[in-house]
């Protein structure tokens, strides 16, 4: 029987880890966060009073088959329109899923029918239905309203994120909480911590979803600090914050992290952005979850990003 894995976060970490996986016998499902506000998404969800589809959009691309008709729609769907007018710099799969929603009369038939047209391995669902944002209170007092605008930030010199909350409160949407429950192992995925990974986190049912799941739960650790997120962050940080949102220390089986070399001209380039390597604190680490295990896991080229396939090939080895 192929395992049940549940891949959570957004953004390009859930679509290299969705991406691996695909080639893989399992049964997916991803669950993603429904708070982003920037963008082509944000904009139709303004427009439209409708969900933001950015996210659902990167995993649904990550899962579709890559042959035959289903290929040719999948680079329409990747599509984005780059000429000056109304439409640029619209997704034309976040324009679809729109489209879907009022031809169906709401977002879970819409992802289906995407989903179908484009022959997806697996499911994607949304983590909740409700139109939410996230907020962030800054240790100075600040509250940084919406998604966008935390993602862009960018930091204030000792100015940390104090915490991160859904306004209004966002309730789970219930088949995302039976993927959870029925999972073999469930993935929390590389990417924003505070963006893309602990927004889910913060819609009610989630998180005790998974304190009481018996899955084997591993926290891919990122490459990258994210500036105004999680800057100076180690390994103990990330996962202090994914403990602390999901309530209870332990819940992580495994911290898996990268043993490649850091090419040396890339994160010298990063650094001038302000993202500097996520550097692995064995000894504060190794009390907060159960296992660390490190392995190469990095992709070719300028970019500092994991390899989907070598990624996928260490988490299907937490099976054997």
């Amino acid at each position: 029987m192929n395992k049940k894995i549940v891949v959570m976060g957004g953004g390009n970490g859930n679509f290299n880890v969705l991406k691996g996986l695909k080639d893989h016998n399992t049964e997916l499902t991803a669950i993603v966060a429904m708070s982003d506000s920037g963008g082509s998404s944000g904009r139709l969800r303004d427009q439209l009073r409708q969900l933001p589809y950015g996210d659902v959009r990167q995993c649904l691309l990550a899962l579709a088959e890559e042959q035959s008709n289903s290929g040719i729609l999948k680079d329409i769907f990747a599509h984005r329109f780059s000429e000056e007018g109304d439409l640029s710099g619209h997704s034309m799969g976040n324009l679809m899923l729109a489209a879907l929603t009022e031809f169906s009369g709401g977002p879970e038939r819409a992802i289906e029918m995407a989903s179908q047209l484009l022959k997806i391995k697996g499911k994607v669902l949304p983590v909740t239905l409700t139109r939410t944002d996230l907020h962030a209170l800054l240790s100075d007092g600040t509250i940084l309203e919406k998604e966008s605008i935390i993602d862009t930030y960018g930091g204030t010199p000792g100015v940390t994120v104090d915490y991160v909350y859904l306004e209004p409160a966002a309730y789970s949407y219930p088949p995302s909480i039976e993927a959870i429950q029925e999972a073999d192992m469930i993935v929390f995925s590389p990417g924003d911590l505070y963006t893309s990974l602990i927004p889910n986190l913060l819609v009610k049912g989630i998180p005790e979803a998974i304190v009481e799941s018996a899955a084997k739960v591993v926290f891919v650790l990122s490459l990258m600090t994210k500036p105004g997120e999680t800057t100076g962050f180690d390994s103990a940080n990330y996962v202090e914050e994914v403990n602390k949102y999901i309530g209870k220390t332990g819940k992580i089986d495994v911290l898996l992290t990268n043993s490649d070399s850091l090419p040396e001209k890339s994160v010298k380039r990063y650094a001038r952005e302000g993202s500097e390597p996520v550097i692995i604190n064995m000894e504060k680490t190794s009390h907060l979850v159960g296992d660390i295990a490190a392995r190469p896991l990095l992709s070719e080229g300028t970019q500092i990003r994991h390899d989907p396939n070598k990624l996928a090939a260490e988490l299907m080895s937490f099976f054997k």
